[in-house]
Order: C-alpha cells, then sequence, then structure tokens
C-alpha cells in the first residue's frame, strides 16, 4: 500500500492501521499528532482507523531538546507558518 508521509511517498504491507503505522515507523504514540487526509485523528481513534492506498498523513512529533533531523519522520519544509491563536482570529482565521 502506498501512503505520503509528510510529502514523501512510502510503501507498507496492508491492511494497516493508523495505530499500527506508528508502531512501524517506530514512533511514540504519546508525542506524535496525525493529520489523515487533512483531517487531525484523536489519538483514541487510531486503533480503528484503517488506512487505504493513497491516503496523505501529516505526523508531527514533539520533541524536547533533541537535535535536528533525528525524529525519524521524512522532512517536508511546506512554508506553512503557525499563528498564534490571537492573530488567527483577528485575521479571520479558524
Amino acid at each position: 500500500m502506498k501512503l505520503q508521509i509528510n510529502g514523501d511517498f512510502r510503501e507498507f504491507n496492508g491492511p494497516l492501521t493508523l495505530s499500527a503505522l506508528v508502531e512501524i515507523l517506530g514512533l511514540k504514540p504519546d508525542r506524535v499528532a496525525v493529520e489523515l487526509n487533512r483531517l487531525i485523528v484523536a489519538r483514541e481513534h487510531w486503533p480503528e482507523t484503517n488506512l487505504r492506498e493513497g491516503d496523505r498523513l501529516e505526523m508531527v512529533q514533539f520533541v524536547g531538546g533533541g537535535s535536528p533531523g533525528t525524529s525519524g519522520l521524512p522532512r517536508c519544509d511546506s512554508g506553512l507558518k503557525l499563528l498564534p491563536c490571537a492573530m488567527a482570529t483577528s485575521t479571520g482565521l479558524r
């Protein structure tokens, strides 16, 4: 099964759940946020979230005090910037 993770295409043996993918990638579930096809998936739903051919995932690993490039996730510089809540609301973004 071909999945796009942080902009990079990767092949996996299916069927596969989101929980299984996080485990295969060697990520710590309590330190990862996942967006599947532009929707954030709550951690409690990962075991029941089946992945399909062509799914697009954005995975963010929270790291404290580490050095760049040690997360094991593919790098992707989309140019997107996070806005503080106050700025997002004042610009009409929600």
